[in-house]
């Protein structure tokens, strides 16, 4: 029983990461960057997928072995690098949340004609919803695998009825024809960028599962979070490029909708509908979780209270995006927010993976360890804007 109970809770964590990534802007940056490297943009895929698991790897090896948020681990490894790690991350996830909520209800205007403001108000009560269960990481686990499942059942539908060029792409997915190293850098931030990457570490602590003895476990988890958000990225690149090579008008200013449009004609407006709703409700809930869980051990009234820091959470979100509207803005807006966070708080905890202090007998890969200063120097030129 309590191996099935490790397992969900190791899918669950999975899926959260997952879901977590799977929002409004990845499918935007999907089907922008597909109709400008066509086939090649398969590479970009693979690419990127190597450098998502270096910092994966790292981030919830180091979390779960050492048994610590990334926030107590770093104020361990320097008073107050904690506070100022979970300011980065509370602040990037609420104004993506802002996005996600954003995200939700343009989903529910293309699905039912409903008014923008009223379906994210809408999106945002579901999501509150789930906050109220007294079991509510386990409602949140079982939330993101059904919409998780939902959204790859429907993108393999739109895939298949685009009729894309799978052998010219497959062929290009590892010999490119063409290379865009920021389109590169764009995918890494908006896969384990931020708040993604701890969302599923934190979700296995709160789950009890930690120490090295349960490393096997963990990367497997990691490895199915970014499985799960590769195969939703291949899929959405599929459908995109039978669109494109077929020489089809796409919207500049929704492309994600004309390309469910094209493919599946008068039902792929719904289709997108659901599908972006469902990545952006996923999203506000992972966004809103993890970045509560960089607080809630600050102080026994914020852990006492946390469930109802994130309603409030979500709340202030939903309010804000109410009061500001431009959906499309907003979600170009929080893309830029994202850059930064993952080479600050990687950096940290590369460092304090050395730290036996914090660590004890442990000692991190060190192929890992090299990866992963990699994925800083590179994310550190993205968030920084030196290109």
């Amino acid at each position: 029983m309590a191996s099935n109970k490790s397992s969900k809770a190791l899918l669950g964590a999975a899926f959260l990461m997952a879901t977590s990534a799977v929002g409004p802007g990845f499918l935007t940056q999907t089907t922008v960057f597909t109709q400008q490297l066509a086939t090649s943009f398969g590479f970009i895929i693979l690419l990127t997928v190597i450098i998502d698991l270096c910092a994966q790897f790292n981030i919830w090896q180091i979390i779960t072995v050492s048994g610590k948020r990334a926030q107590e681990l770093a104020n361990e490894l320097f008073p107050g690098l904690g506070y100022m790690l979970a300011f980065l991350i509370v602040i990037g996830g609420f104004a993506f949340n802002i996005g996600n909520v954003a995200g939700a209800g343009l989903g529910l205007e293309a699905m039912t004609g409903m008014n923008v403001k009223v379906g994210a108000v809408l999106s945002a009560a579901i999501a509150i919803g789930i906050f109220l269960f007294k079991e509510a990481g386990k409602v949140m686990d079982i939330f993101s695998r059904v919409l998780g499942m939902l959204m790859i059942i429907l993108i393999l539908y739109i895939a298949f009825t685009s009729h894309p060029p799978l052998v010219s792409a497959l062929h290009h997915t590892i010999l490119p024809e063409k290379f865009d190293a920021m389109a590169a850098v764009t995918l890494v931030g908006g896969t384990v960028g931020g708040y993604i990457s701890f969302a599923g570490a934190h979700r296995l602590l709160d789950s009890g599962i930690s120490g090295e003895a349960s490393l096997s476990q963990v990367n497997r988890s990691a490895a199915t979070g970014i499985l799960i958000t590769t195969v939703i990225r291949y899929l959405l690149f599929l459908a995109a490029l039978g669109v494109v090579l077929s020489g089809a008008t796409i919207n500049p200013e929704n492309p994600t909708a004309s390309i469910f449009e094209q493919a599946a004609g008068s039902a792929g407006r719904q289709i997108f509908g659901l599908v972006i709703w469902s990545a952006a409700i996923t999203s506000v809930v992972g966004a809103a979780y993890t970045s509560i869980s960089f607080v809630r051990s600050f102080h026994p009234f914020l852990e006492k209270y946390h469930s109802a820091l994130t309603i409030t959470f979500i709340a202030i979100s939903t309010a804000v995006f109410a009061m500001i509207g431009k959906p499309v803005k907003v979600l170009v807006f929080v893309g830029t927010l994202n850059g930064f966070v993952l080479p600050v708080a990687l950096a940290t905890l590369l460092i304090a993976s050395g730290k036996s202090r914090l660590m004890g007998t442990y000692k991190h890969s060190r192929i890992l360890l090299v990866m992963g200063w990699l994925v800083v120097a590179v994310m550190a030129v993205l968030g920084f804007g030196i290109y």
